[in-house]
């Protein structure tokens, strides 16, 4: 939709409306736009559905505004998501100070990122979404950031083999496999209400440990060879 289709809707179909109508804000930044496309983001609303002129209502600007901060939705809800990989790699520093502090690197991964699930955080509930709802570039964008997250946690089965004298057998591999996993887990989490928490995390650690033994157990194997 282009920037005067845009003003026509609004009312004026010679020009955009002034920043400066009651009620508008007279400056605009990319994080207003941000923080205004998540309060309207919910369990039941993905972002991939937010239309240009909703965002424009909720900062308090004109929607002609919106340009001088992003090209279009898509770079928009991108930003979002690029934040959401940023949200989702904190939990992975959380979980590793729960490690440090003698913890399961498992289960305290695990029950780090199902507590930001329920502490309402809007950034990860997007990442979740919109890698399965959203339009290709959304999920190409959610892909991205899922695959951070693969190289950090490849970067830790390689440190605990080392350390524990194993091998895994394609640590790449496993990091993906346990990354998605967790991923689609977690947008079911999304539907289910909080009293399975407990019994999720317990299944997906005993997943996890499903994936790491066979690793470990094809890494002795190609190690006898």
């Amino acid at each position: 939709m282009t920037a005067r289709t845009l003003a026509s809707d609004s009312g004026d179909p010679g020009q955009s409306p002034p920043d400066s109508q009651a009620g508008r804000k007279p400056v605009i930044v990319r994080e207003d736009l941000i923080a205004a496309a998540l309060r309207l983001t919910g369990a039941h609303r993905s972002v991939s559905t937010l239309s240009l002129r909703e965002v424009a209502r909720e900062a308090g600007i004109a929607p002609n505004s919106f340009y001088r901060q992003f090209h279009d939705m898509d770079e928009l809800a991108v930003a979002l998501i690029e934040l959401a990989g940023e949200s989702l790699r904190n939990i992975v520093g959380d979980a590793r100070k729960r490690a440090v502090a003698g913890r399961s690197i498992v289960r305290g991964s695990l029950e780090a990122f199902m507590e930001r699930l329920r502490a309402d955080d809007k950034l990860l509930h997007v990442l979740l979404r919109e890698g399965t709802v959203g339009s290709d570039a959304f999920k190409r964008a959610v892909d991205r950031q899922l695959q951070f997250f693969e190289v950090e946690l490849r970067a830790d089965l390689v440190r605990i083999a080392a350390a524990q004298g194993i091998v895994f057998h394609e640590p790449g591999l496993v990091a993906r496999a346990i990354t998605r996993l967790v991923f689609a887990m977690g947008g079911t989490a999304l539907d289910s209400p909080p009293e399975r928490d407990e019994a999720l995390v317990d299944e997906l650690s005993h997943m996890i440990r499903m994936l790491l033994r066979g690793a470990h157990a094809m890494g002795k194997v190609k190690g006898q060879r």
